[in-house]
């Protein structure tokens, strides 16, 4: 996305249109936007071929909302920023620990990932999974650590069943390496899975609700 989009999409995102729709007329928009009122609403003509913006034309304001594709760009944007001013090799989540539903731990367990974990990530992950749901102000850093490569563990068949890749992020917990690992295929959650060689709950005395932080590698 070139400056000439970003910067609208910035303007009309401090003014609320992440949220919901927006009411402004285009002498407001001009001023918003730092241009004429001719050249804001040809701004926001581009803004609507891209799909950024979504409007209703009313009596006297036009009203503007942007698109989960236009909050996409925003975000891309926000993570180059965030690596420039915040991040160096790491990114540190707060979250809560959580009794997960067993899946992450079955999944992992399977021989065709142990084996890949050992090579990968030097250690053969204790036979279960520590998850965190990460506080709400938190989520968004998982879309930083998702734009890094990370490590693939490959998926393979397994009598009849297939498993998919997986994408594991080396981390640490209180000094402690681990790694979270991903579907790739995953939706966006705000719980992550963490595998370690160590019971961590035994280890770090962990029960449900207790919060640690999780400094993961980029």
């Amino acid at each position: 996305m070139g400056n000439k989009y970003s910067f609208a999409l910035r303007k009309l995102a401090l003014l609320g249109a992440v949220d919901d729709y927006i009411a402004v007329s285009s002498r407001e928009l001009g001023s918003t936007l730092e241009m004429s009122q001719q050249s804001a609403s040809k701004r926001i003509l581009e803004l609507l071929d891209e799909k950024y913006i979504v409007r209703d034309l009313g009596a006297r304001r036009q009203r503007i909302k942007i698109t989960p594709k236009g909050v996409e760009e925003l975000k891309k944007e926000y993570n180059e920023y965030r690596r420039i001013f915040e991040l160096s090799d790491h990114v540190t989540v707060h979250g809560a620990v959580t009794s997960g539903m067993g899946e992450g731990g079955y999944y992992i367990c399977q021989e065709g990932y142990m084996r890949q974990f050992e090579s990968l990530l030097g250690f053969t992950p204790f036979q279960g999974t520590l998850n965190v749901t990460l506080d709400p102000e938190d989520v968004s850093k998982l879309d930083v650590v998702r734009s890094t490569s990370g490590v693939l563990v490959e998926g393979f068949t397994h009598d009849g069943r297939s498993f998919g890749n997986v994408i594991a992020y080396k981390a640490k917990i209180r000094n402690i390496d681990c790694a979270i690992v991903v579907p790739e295929r995953s939706h966006y959650v705000d719980t992550i899975e963490i595998i370690c060689q160590f019971h961590l709950r035994r280890t770090l005395s962990l029960e449900d609700g207790d919060h640690v932080d999780v400094r993961i590698t980029l």
